[in-house]
């Protein structure tokens, strides 16, 4: 009775039953793949609360600063508890950063000046940051500072190509950036552990440089964070995984004191630092997204291993692959047309509880280089923590899925946009 209950609320929704006899099939091969995620969910939620009963989290940093925000005991004590939970000797966690790419540019401008060199060991950044470093010329780049940039590019099998990095390290590299996720690429992302060993290479052959990792879509996805296994800063975005979907804005960087106080200055101001800026009045909602997070992110990664494993068997490439152990939150799935990708994500917003009545359209976005189209019916605008699916029209024709604050909109996600793809004929049959 309960089944058809249920099968009948999916109807209700636009899911045939075609789709729903294909998705059930799957998910019932991944019930132990599951359980390995709630473990590591588990282990990290217990992470999040011993850091926030060490650091006497209590009601009173709840409330609202504002002005100069001096003396604003719930930031400080906030930026305390992400530098426990990540292992940091500091952090900068505010709603002054208002995205990823803000952070990784505070990161970036605080601790490098003009002459530095900025080496990526790991082929291109994600598209944002093309204009942040200068890669392609931009007002207030670090190449109009006088910051020059090299990369070296993964070898063809995804592993880093040491010999080019060694060849590529000089006396003016002073940072090195290492994006943790694939962006708009469909290359592996990389593990806490590979992360690991390039820092190692490279503090081997020059202990001075700063390692920085950007974190976005990876945090508690495994136990371990970059901080543990040598990075010197990791930088991430509040409404992506460590905001749980409640962080209207912000972002954070944690790591080595030193590193974190430059950072700091660039935010705010020389002198100033992180002494200022107020909260806001929504210190409660960055307190209480960080400790959903840990669920949350096991959520997400569910919906990733589903989908990666139900476009798998339809032939599609996915990149992870449906076996493959996971290190961020965001599954890659390439259709090979632009009507696959339009088609997936006009599923995945109708799927949506905000703005699932909208039909989403490519269009020309500041910082990206061709139209991209984009799902997202979320209450926060922009929290890729919630189900959503982005890719940019042009070759390879890639769709990124990503998010998703409760497993079960993730599979009706993952469902309606099957559907979608049938409906549209861009896919004939289920097999």
């Amino acid at each position: 009775m309960e089944n058809l209950e249920l099968e009948g609320m999916y109807r209700e929704l636009g899911i045939g039953e075609e789709v729903l006899r294909f998705g059930a099939g799957i998910e019932e091969e991944l019930r132990e793949r599951f359980a390995g995620i709630d473990a590591v969910a588990e282990y990290n939620q217990m992470k999040v609360i011993r850091g926030m009963q060490v650091n006497r989290v209590s009601d009173i940093h709840f409330a609202a600063t504002t002005g100069y925000g001096y003396n604003d005991l719930g930031r400080d004590t906030l930026e305390d508890v992400y530098a426990s939970v990540f292992h940091g000797e500091s952090a900068l966690v505010r709603p002054q950063l208002i995205s990823g790419t803000h952070a990784l540019h505070v990161a970036l401008s605080g601790n490098l000046r003009p002459g530095d060199e900025l080496l990526s060991p790991v082929g291109k950044p994600y598209d944002t940051l093309e204009e942040v470093i200068g890669i392609r010329d931009s007002v207030g780049s670090l190449k109009e500072y006088g910051v020059t940039y090299r990369q070296v590019d993964l070898l063809e099998d995804g592993s880093f190509d040491y010999e080019g990095i060694e060849k590529a390290l000089n006396d003016r590299t002073k940072l090195v950036t290492i994006q943790r996720s694939k962006g708009y690429a469909t290359r592996p992302t990389l593990s806490v552990a590979r992360i690991g060993e390039l820092i190692a290479f490279i503090k081997r052959r020059k202990p001075e440089v700063i390692c920085m990792v950007d974190n976005c879509y990876g945090e508690f996805v495994e136990k371990m964070e970059p901080t543990d296994v040598g990075a010197d800063m990791i930088v991430g975005s509040l409404i992506k995984n460590p905001g749980g979907g409640l962080a209207p804005i912000g972002g954070d960087i944690v790591g080595k004191r030193g590193c974190v106080d430059k950072a700091s200055y660039r935010l705010s101001a020389p002198g100033l630092g992180k002494d200022v800026g107020a909260s806001l009045g929504i210190n409660q909602q960055l307190y209480q997204g960080l400790f959903l997070s840990p669920t949350v992110v096991a959520g997400a990664l569910k919906g990733a291993v589903f989908a990666a494993n139900v476009y798998e068997r339809l032939g599609f490439g996915v990149v992870p692959d449906g076996r493959e152990p996971r290190h961020d939150i965001i599954q890659a799935i390439t259709f090979g047309t632009p009507e696959g990708v339009i088609a997936f994500c006009k599923g995945i917003q109708a799927a949506a509880p905000v703005d699932s009545f909208v039909t989403p359209e490519p269009w020309d976005m500041p910082g990206y280089d061709s139209p991209v189209i984009m799902a997202a019916g979320a209450f926060v605008q922009g929290s890729s923590i919630e189900l959503s699916a982005d890719g940019p029209i042009k070759p390879p024709y890639a769709v990124y899925f990503q998010g998703g604050l409760t497993w079960y909109h993730a599979k009706l996600g993952i469902l309606k946009s099957l559907q979608q793809l049938l409906d549209d004929g861009v896919l004939k049959i289920l097999r």
